[in-house]
């Protein structure tokens, strides 16, 4: 039973990530754009001839920011194609435009029972319980309504997509029928969702009460959590609630009732009357800056300094790759792998200290929020070029200089102190588990392995057989760094093949098996894909 809820929430998580990486390029033009057309920040460093009312780069700005903002005002529809897309087994872009159409339908549902039933007048229902949804008055449900539709869409689709009528009505059979079905579907899902939305909803909303009225310590906790699921793959699963639903917060901006932290800290963003943005909301996010531009180049150089003298050079080289990545996108697996695997307790060190920060950040009031992840791109958008008045952005650079030698001294003295095999203290007889894409050259070369497409195609070889043979695959997918994998039979699965393909680690719970590379997954994947297809 673990394992099967393992694997659908490894399934869910992955789907999340393309509608995630929407977020990273939709946010650069908002926040350039809303920056830059702001009044105040026009006024301040004397801009008028160049930024103000009328002139060319006013208008480029203007429209950059505009469709920066369209991306996060229509977010759900978004995760009911992404997730939909992401949990179908096959024929994925019937199940993403099924997954449109059940959304349409659903809101277009409810919006006519709130008719109906004289529910659209102003006052009839708590504010922020209706919102426009494409155009749709509708009962606010967020992001949650596109995954709901999401998840629903897929398990039809899966179930149906090939599905055989009578001749009769054999023209709608197979994938055709998918659309049709989740139509049907969605509708009597609008019509269930009118009635127990609004309890929902209220639950929702106390929850998120509840973690707010636990001011530092719920952050602390939010912040341990969110960094001990990055393991499992399940992060997103955890934080997206916060950042895009009642969970994390309900403000009024400029009139409009707004839900979720991520989407207040925009709209506060948008909107040129913002003086301060809301803390509330940020602290779900700003936590990350100080121990992503801090802390985790501290460890590094712990990993470093740690390692054998003979290994220097060749781990200097990895963990500088694995630190940029981490400080320059955000994307932080590489580096963490590096030592979760070879010290488990050192990645626990990491979480409480994650959850510190975070803490630290709620208390000095950093108002800096993110589109994707705690990178340097997103401090300078959304913390510095705001201005220190409206997002503190000093004081989480006060919290990240002492996360250094925190981080330095702890790690480098329970390196020591344990002997723990982080990368450049491995047994002779054992290789370091950061690997160059010149290292995966040179093996594929040494075992002779040779194939049509090259090294892709010989990685692909070893991943195969590292799960047991294509017959034993039963579903691939990818996040940002890791393979996200089904298999029929979690026994045929050989770990220590699969880290010969380069895998920094293997995670494996039931048939759900992560093979962790980092952020040139997606060429995995790919590869993959090509070389299962031509089995």
């Amino acid at each position: 039973m673990k394992s099967t809820l393992f694997g659908i929430l490894q399934r869910i998580g992955r789907s999340f990530m393309l509608p995630i990486a929407l977020l990273p390029v939709a946010g650069l033009l908002l926040g350039i754009g809303a920056s830059f057309t702001n009044q105040t920040t026009i006024h301040s460093y004397g801009l008028e001839s160049v930024l103000g009312n009328g002139t060319v780069l006013h208008a480029l700005l203007t429209v950059m920011k505009s469709a920066g903002s369209v991306v996060f005002s229509n977010l759900p529809v978004m995760f009911a194609i992404g997730v939909a897309m992401g949990m179908a087994k096959k024929e994925k872009e019937v199940a993403a435009i099924s997954g449109a159409i059940g959304f349409f339908i659903m809101h277009a549902t409810i919006n006519a029972l709130l008719d109906i039933n004289g529910l659209l007048t102003p006052g009839a229902l708590p504010d922020g319980a209706l919102g426009m949804t494409l155009g749709i008055n509708s009962l606010q449900m967020g992001v949650f309504g596109g995954v709901i539709t999401g998840l629903g869409v897929a398990a039809l689709h899966n179930r149906f997509y090939r599905i055989e009528l009578p001749a009769t009505f054999s023209f709608f059979g197979g994938t055709r029928f998918i659309p049709i079905i989740s139509a049907i579907t969605y509708l009597f899902v609008g019509i269930l969702m009118f009635y127990i939305w609004p309890t929902l909803q209220n639950g929702i909303l106390h929850l998120g009460g509840l973690v707010n009225s636990a001011g530092y310590a719920g952050t602390f906790i939010y912040g341990v959590i969110e960094r001990a699921l990055i393991p499992f793959g399940l992060h997103h699963v955890f934080y997206m609630p916060f950042w895009q639903t009642g969970l994390g917060g309900t403000e009024v901006i400029d009139g409009v009732t707004v839900s979720g932290a991520q989407n207040i800290f925009f709209a506060e963003l948008a909107s040129p009357n913002t003086k301060e943005f809301s803390v509330e909301a940020t602290r779900f996010m700003a936590g990350k800056f100080p121990f992503y531009l801090f802390g985790i180049p501290g460890a590094a150089l712990a990993i470093y300094h740690t390692a054998r003298p003979e290994k220097r050079r060749l781990v200097l080289g990895l963990l500088l790759s694995a630190t940029l990545t981490a400080v320059l996108t955000g994307i932080t697996e590489p580096i963490e792998f590096s030592f979760l695997f070879a010290a488990p307790l050192l990645y626990v060190l990491h979480c409480l200290l994650a959850g510190l920060s975070f803490m630290l950040c709620h208390i000095f009031n950093v108002g800096v929020g993110q589109t994707f992840s705690g990178s340097l791109i997103d401090f300078i958008l959304f913390g510095v070029l705001q201005g220190n008045t409206k997002s503190h952005w000093i004081n989480a650079i006060l919290i990240g200089i002492p996360l250094f030698p925190i981080y330095y001294f702890s790690f480098r003295f329970m390196i020591t102190r344990f002997n723990f095999k982080t990368p450049g203290r491995e047994d002779d007889n054992e290789e370091t588990k950061l690997y160059t894409r010149q290292d995966l050259a040179a093996r594929d070369q040494k075992n002779n392995t040779g194939g049509l497409n090259g090294d892709g195609l010989n990685i692909s070889q070893t991943i195969i057989a590292g799960l047991g043979g294509a017959a034993n695959i039963s579903d691939v997918d990818c996040c940002a760094t890791r393979l996200r994998i089904t298999v029929l039979d979690e026994n045929q699965v050989d770990d220590a093949l699969l880290k010969s393909s380069g895998a920094k680690g293997v995670i494996r719970k039931g048939k759900g098996v992560q093979v962790i590379y980092g952020p040139h997954v997606t060429l995995i994947k790919s590869n993959l894909q090509d070389c299962l297809e031509s089995v």
